[in-house]
C-alpha cells in the first residue's frame, strides 16, 4: 500500500515557476511543503526567496551555502577527467543537479517527508537527472514533476494562476524579465528559448553577463600562474584558494578578458536537439591548464586512455547518471591517475584566448636529455627506432603485398 503524502520538499528558486509549484501542491496534495534553496553561487536574492516562503505558509524554509561543497566535491572531480559533452559543453548545469538532489532526499529523510518535487519540464534533461539520483539515493521516495501533472503550459498560465491564488509575483519584474530560460551557478551561466531557439540567429551581445564583447576587453593581456595538487587547482599567482573562492576569481579575470562564451546545438536526453549559450569563463581556464600539467606528469598510455573513457564520462554526467556504479568506478581511476598531476602552468588571457605559456613539475616525465635535437651525450640510441619500425611496420607490408597479388585497392 503506496504511503500518503504527508509533506513534500521541494527544490525552491522563489521564482515564477516553483512559486505556482509550492501552492500547487499545498493544495494538489493537502501537503506541507518545505521548501529547499541551495545557494550554488547564482547570485540570486535568496533571502528574498525566504520571504516568499514564508508569506506562503511555509513553516521549514531550508536554505544552505553550498558554492564549497560543490566546488570541491562535484566541479573539481569533473575536471580531472576533462570534461567535456559532445566536444564542447562544460556541464554547468548538468554538475549542478546531483548536489541538488542529494540534499533534496537527505532533508526528505530528515523531516520525514514522502516525497521531493522539481520544477523542471517533461522536455529537458534537469526532470532526469533529478530523477535518477533520487533513484541512486532513496529508492522508495516519490518524486512529484508538477509540469507533467498541471494543466498549465505557459508562463502566461503561471501568471494567472498567481494571481488568481494570491501568490506573490513581481509582476512588473516577470515583464522585464530576460526572455531567455537562465540557469546559474559559479561554474556557468546558460541561455536558452527566445529567438535562440532559432540556431541561425546570432545571440544579442546585451543578452551576456559575465563576459564582455572582445571590443571590449583589455587591450593588454593578463598573464597568471595556476598551481595543482593531485589534478585540482589549489593556487593562482602563488596564494592558496578555496575551490569555489578559485572558480569566482577565474570567472572574474576570464570574463574581464572574454574568455568561455560557447553556442552549441546539443544532444538532449530525451531525444531532441537544443541550441544553447554558455559562460564558463573560469571552468574554460582550469580545463586549458588542466590539460597542461597533464600533458607533462601523465604517461602517454595513461593520458589517451583517459580521453578515450573522457566521453563516456561526459555522458553519463549530462544524462543524469553522477550517483551511478559505473560512474563511481571511472572516477576512481580518473582519481588514481591524479596522483602525480603537480605542479605549476603559466597561462596567458587575451581576447578571448587562453594561452599556455609554460609547465613545471617535480612529477615531469618530460625530459630535455633525450627529447634535444643537440647532442644527447647517448641517452637515447637512434638505431632503436629502425627495428622498432620494421616490426610497426610488417603488418602493413604483407596487407599490401596481398592486395596487390589480388588487385584489391582502396
Amino acid at each position: 500500500m503506496t504511503e500518503p503524502i504527508q509533506t513534500i520538499v521541494l527544490a525552491y528558486s522563489g521564482g515564477l515557476d516553483t512559486s505556482a509549484m509550492l501552492r500547487w501542491l499545498q493544495q494538489h496534495y493537502d501537503a506541507e511543503v518545505i521548501t529547499f534553496t541551495a545557494d550554488l553561487g547564482q547570485g540570486d536574492e535568496l533571502e528574498a526567496a525566504g520571504t516568499k516562503a514564508a508569506s506562503m505558509g511555509v513553516k521549514q524554509i531550508r536554505t544552505e551555502d553550498l558554492q564549497e561543497v560543490f566546488a570541491r566535491d562535484f566541479v573539481f572531480p569533473m575536471f580531472r577527467a576533462n570534461t567535456l559533452y559532445e566536444g564542447e559543453y562544460l556541464l554547468g548545469t548538468s554538475i549542478a543537479r546531483p548536489l541538488i538532489a542529494k540534499r533534496l532526499v537527505e532533508i526528505a529523510q530528515e523531516a520525514g517527508a514522502q516525497a521531493i518535487a522539481h520544477g523542471a519540464t517533461g522536455k529537458g534533461n534537469d526532470q532526469v537527472r533529478f530523477e535518477l539520483g533520487a533513484c541512486a539515493l532513496s529508492p522508495k521516495i516519490k518524486v512529484i514533476a508538477p509540469w507533467r501533472e498541471w494543466s498549465m503550459h505557459s508562463r502566461e498560465d503561471l501568471l494567472k494562476y498567481c494571481e488568481k491564488h494570491q501568490i506573490p509575483v513581481d509582476f512588473q519584474g516577470e515583464q522585464n524579465r530576460s526572455p531567455y530560460s537562465m540557469d546559474a551557478n559559479l561554474l556557468h551561466i546558460s541561455y536558452e528559448g527566445g529567438d535562440l531557439e532559432d540556431p541561425a540567429t546570432e545571440p544579442n551581445e546585451g543578452m551576456w553577463r559575465w563576459t564582455r564583447g572582445l571590443a571590449d576587453t583589455p587591450n593588454s593581456p593578463l598573464e597568471i600562474e595556476l598551481g595543482f595538487e593531485k589534478g585540482d587547482c589549489v593556487s593562482l599567482n602563488g596564494e592558496g584558494y578555496s575551490p569555489a573562492r578559485l572558480i569566482h576569481e577565474l570567472n572574474r579575470l576570464g570574463g574581464e578578458h572574454g574568455i568561455g562564451r560557447s553556442d552549441l546545438v546539443e544532444n538532449r536526453r530525451v531525444g531532441m536537439k537544443s541550441r544553447g549559450c554558455y559562460e564558463t569563463p573560469g571552468g574554460t581556464i582550469l580545463l586549458k591548464a588542466h590539460r597542461a600539467i597533464e600533458s607533462i606528469t601523465l604517461d602517454r598510455e595513461v593520458a589517451h586512455l583517459k580521453d578515450d573513457l573522457m566521453p563516456r564520462y561526459a555522458r553519463l554526467i549530462y544524462n543524469g547518471y553522477w550517483w551511478s556504479p559505473e560512474r563511481r568506478l571511472l572516477q576512481g581511476l580518473i582519481d588514481a591517475s591524479q596522483t602525480v598531476v603537480n605542479g605549476r602552468v603559466g597561462l596567458r588571457l587575451f581576447k578571448g584566448n587562453v594561452q599556455v605559456l609554460s609547465r613545471s613539475s617535480a612529477h615531469s616525465l618530460y625530459d630535455a636529455n633525450i627529447v634535444t635535437f643537440e647532442d644527447d651525450a647517448g641517452a637515447y640510441d637512434q638505431k632503436d627506432a629502425e627495428g622498432f619500425i620494421r616490426l610497426e611496420g610488417l603488418r602493413l607490408k604483407l596487407s599490401a603485398s596481398r592486395n596487390q597479388r589480388l588487385g584489391i585497392g582502396w
